[in-house]
């Protein structure tokens, strides 16, 4: 069960863009926008949330937007059956790519620009890292592993491959609306929109987004990460204490 943010929150998101863009001279009008909540706090109740954007272009034409994770290595594995048992007999690591990627569109991609476009500004999981160099693997082999990958992301929900929706409210303002699974990455995240006329990008602005645990989930992540040797140490004493007083209770 998603929890969204109050409707308060997005009028006054909206309200705030459109009292930016009213009081803009027309000569110094540009794209704006900003989420209703730019910190996605993780708690042990959390199991996913929405973010919402707002925002408006000066002049007409298509917005793309797109949330990118913090960046991360993958590690996959491949298995085979070596004398009837199934075992990992070869691996690959896609390094420094995102944790986390989603996009919308007001239109279909091939209809508002074009590959190089894309290339140019990592628009879309095609143009953000996932190839890997001749070095690790080529061909046919690279893209199996590409797909891989894709597969496994796109069953944990972390990359969103199918396009979101931006809607326009009026002939300046839109909105789109992203999922985040309950095991979203955490870390410091960028939403970009991008302006588009004849396909090209005129202008492009990046809004943070913040995913973080708080409270006493925040303090034991800390904890196990950054002292994990005493984090060890008091996972096994916690652990016989747990075996003793289980042993003393069922010996009655």
């Amino acid at each position: 069960m998603r929890k969204f943010k109050p409707l308060t929150s997005a009028l006054a998101v909206v309200f705030s863009v459109v009292l930016t863009l009213s009081f803009a001279r027309p000569a110094l009008a540009v794209l704006e926008a900003d989420l209703t909540n730019n910190l996605v706090a993780i708690k042990a109740d959390f199991f996913g949330d929405s973010i919402t954007l707002f925002g408006t272009i000066p002049d007409e034409g298509d917005v793309i937007v797109v949330v990118r994770g913090p960046s991360t290595d993958f590690k996959m594995h491949r298995k085979s059956n070596v004398g009837g048992i199934w075992i990992n007999t070869s691996s690959m690591v896609f390094e420094d790519v995102p944790s986390f990627y989603a996009i919308a569109s007001s239109a279909p991609l091939d209809d508002i620009t074009n590959s190089a476009i894309r290339a140019l500004n990592g628009i879309g999981v095609d143009y953000i890292g996932l190839d890997l160099p001749s070095t690790k693997a080529s061909g046919p082999v690279a893209e199996a592993w590409k797909q891989g990958l894709l597969r496994n992301l796109t069953d944990l929900e972390t990359y969103q491959l199918q396009h979101g929706k931006i809607r326009f409210l009026g002939d300046s303002l839109f909105r789109t609306e992203f999922s985040l699974p309950s095991n979203v990455p955490i870390g410091s995240y960028d939403v970009t929109i991008y302006h588009l006329q004849a396909g090209r990008v005129v202008d492009a602005r990046t809004v943070p987004l913040s995913v973080a645990k708080v409270g006493l989930e925040a303090e034991i992540y800390d904890f196990a990460y950054n002292q994990s040797a005493y984090y060890g140490v008091v996972a096994v004493i916690i652990a016989l204490i747990a075996g003793w007083l289980g042993h003393i209770v069922f010996r009655r």
